[in-house]
């Protein structure tokens, strides 16, 4: 059991590289599209994690939270969550500026959500496809690894399932309205001039303390229904 756990942890870690890599492409990506090449220019279209890690949000922290528990650091644990280097955008190079700028907040939540479905069809795929398949992904989702299969079937269930968690952690995360998450950007759009005044004074401190505590409570209350759902779905299709 610790062993398939600390197995899909390491999964769990890579799939989140990968993630906050594709969330930042998605954001550079639509900024380009919509007429702002400084993502572009900076070399920040790419899945190359390379030009997106943070150190922190996307090394440290998430190394915390999934091996942490391994250490006897349980202080973070459960938290599949971090962050990248934040794409630089130029909202005056938009032609319409509050529907651009939406656009291109949305791009990196949708492209989590999208991974997450993506990764669900293969799970599903797998179920029908493989010699007991859903045998084998329902296990995996229980951090059961069974003997006697193939190892590249499981390496492919093992990344869905972590993709699945992570991606919809992710995608709750940032739409989360909290300075600098992508939900904040969203807020500051509709809010009148005076509200967005204020809300742009709201501390560093507190922003960081809202997304590790307010966000992890949150996440863990979506996750767990959203989990659910799935693998009622895939026992049953």
């Amino acid at each position: 059991m610790q062993s398939a756990a600390f197995t899909f942890a390491l999964f769990e870690f890579v799939l989140l590289i990968f993630s906050l890599s594709v969330h930042e492409c998605c954001h550079a990506w639509m900024a380009s599209r919509l007429g702002d090449q400084t993502a572009r220019m900076q070399g920040r279209v790419t899945l190359n994690p390379i030009y997106h890690v943070d150190p922190v949000g996307t090394l440290l922290f998430p190394a915390l939270a999934i091996f942490g528990p391994f250490l006897g650091m349980s202080m973070f644990s459960g938290m599949l969550i971090g962050w990248a280097k934040p794409t630089p955008v130029i909202s005056r190079n938009f032609s319409k500026i509050r529907r651009d700028e939406n656009l291109v907040t949305l791009a990196g939540p949708a492209s989590n959500l999208s991974l997450a479905l993506v990764a669900m069809v293969l799970l599903l795929v797998i179920c029908h496809a493989v010699p007991h398949g859903r045998q084998i992904v329902l296990s995996t989702f229980q951090y059961q690894l069974l003997p006697d299969v193939n190892p590249s079937v499981q390496a492919l269930v093992l990344m869905g399932v972590a993709a699945i968690e992570i991606n919809l952690s992710l995608f709750v995360f940032n739409l989360l309205p909290v300075p600098p998450l992508d939900g904040s950007h969203l807020l500051r759009n509709v809010l009148p001039y005076n509200a967005v005044q204020a809300y742009d004074r709201i501390p560093f401190w507190l922003s960081w303390l809202m997304m590790i505590l307010v966000g992890g409570y949150i996440i863990r209350l979506f996750l767990f229904p959203a989990l659910g759902l799935i693998l009622f779905i895939l026992a049953r299709l």
